[in-house]
């Protein structure tokens, strides 16, 4: 009609914002990108406190506080993981492997100290003990196991020899001392933990001539 004025649109006026109001400015904290080592890792911690038995997908997850899709980004399977495990392990027990036979140019009695210390280390114990009980139905484990002890007994045998006792007593010294030393991973939680001087006692009382 004439004379009526068609309302213009009313334009829309931005909210103010109150004073009290807090605005987020920070931006979302983005996942840290995990590695294969990340997993093999946490694989070891589960291995030390729960066995072998206590690795599983969903418990490494909640460890690492990222969702299955991460685990299968890097692994097909469980069974690739343990394959992956077996290898570090493997790789670990060579570098030890080598770090024996450079014991062999230490002199006698630091090289005794230094199997003592590597022999009451906590992590080694629990970690050697779920291994050791893998190695029953994994074969490439078992190996690795086995080359491990053998070097561990001829180091051992070698420094009796070296102190002077005779092939056959050098032979027997080093069986009481590396069967002590599984026999402290096999005994752990339900028998004493020796402290660190009961170790050296005991290696100065199977050395004392």
């Amino acid at each position: 009609m004439a004379g009526i004025r068609k309302a213009s649109p009313s334009r829309r006026v931005p909210a103010k914002k109150s004073a009290g109001a807090k605005v987020d400015a920070k931006p979302a904290r983005r996942a840290r990108r995990l590695s294969v080592d990340d997993w093999i890792n946490a694989s070891f911690e589960l291995m030390a406190s729960d066995g072998v038995s206590g690795v599983k997908i969903t418990r490494l997850c909640e460890r690492l506080e990222v969702t299955k899709g991460s685990f299968y980004w890097h692994f097909a399977d469980i069974d690739k993981l343990m394959e992956a495990i077996a290898d570090k392990w493997c790789d670990s027990q060579n570098d030890t492997l080598r770090g024996l036979m450079g014991l062999e140019s230490v002199e006698v009695e630091q090289r005794l100290r230094i199997m003592a210390e590597i022999l009451i280390d906590q992590r080694t114990w629990a970690v050697e003990s779920a291994v050791r009980d893998w190695a029953r139905n994994y074969d490439k484990i078992a190996e690795a196991v086995r080359q491990l002890d053998n070097r561990i007994f001829e180091v051992v045998q070698r420094s009796m020899l070296d102190l002077g006792f005779d092939p056959e007593e050098a032979r027997l010294r080093a069986g009481i001392l590396v069967y002590s030393g599984i026999g402290f991973v096999h005994a752990r939680g339900s028998l004493p933990t020796p402290t660190v001087a009961e170790v050296h006692s005991i290696f100065e009382l199977i050395t004392r001539r």
